[in-house]
């Protein structure tokens, strides 16, 4: 099957985002300027660089109570802060549940029972619970083409992992279990790896 985006795919379902995958999905915490804190999930996000250490999520929808995006654009449009967390296998009903499209005063933390504390190096809210977590300042917020897409870029500023996940000095994402967001309405939980070497190592 071949189709041209512009035209249509003619399937029940659009089959784009099931052709990338598996997506990691940034769990992000950001603060209002009249101090709520917001929780969300989004599946279009990746480090972008080493030095220093940046990432990107992108938003491709909005709100009608929103001038920029939804509310998590928005707050780090505002506060130039935001705290991205890695989501636990244990914690899909939590995600799940911060992903409704609440008013904005609504606080997504307390909705989904989740305790939170502050981060290091930034005003925002930490989830002590996920096996990792990036505090991340601002860098730019990039319009796409298209109605609502909106791309954020960050600089990672502090990085908090849980002391269970590290093994012999590494990060283990066989404890860590991270949720992924595969196409449609599929998840995927990352439990098994393999290594491989380089040609030229």
């Amino acid at each position: 099957m071949f189709y041209e985006p512009k035209s249509g795919h003619g399937l029940p379902h659009n089959p784009f985002a099931a052709l990338i995958v598996p997506r990691p999905i940034a769990w992000i915490a950001s603060r209002d300027t009249d101090g709520t804190d917001n929780l969300a999930p989004y599946s279009f996000f990746n480090a972008v660089a080493y030095d220093p250490p940046q990432v990107m999520f992108a938003s491709t929808s909005a709100k009608g109570d929103r001038d920029l995006g939804k509310d998590t654009m928005a707050n780090i449009d505002a506060t130039g802060v935001f705290c991205i967390h890695m989501v636990g296998a244990e914690l899909t009903d939590a995600m799940n549940t911060s992903s409704a499209s609440f008013p904005r005063e609504i606080d997504e933390i307390d909705k989904a029972g989740l305790e939170r504390v502050e981060c290091t190096t930034i005003a925002a809210a930490r989830l002590p619970a996920a096996p990792a977590a990036l505090e991340c300042q601002l860098t730019q917020i990039t319009r796409l083409p298209g109605d609502e897409n909106l791309v954020c870029f960050g600089e990672v500023t502090g990085i908090h992992m849980r002391d269970d996940c590290l093994v012999d000095g590494a990060f283990d994402i066989t404890r860590a279990r991270p949720l992924a967001r595969l196409g449609y309405r599929d998840y995927t939980v990352v439990r098994d790896k393999f290594s491989l070497n380089r040609p030229s190592d």
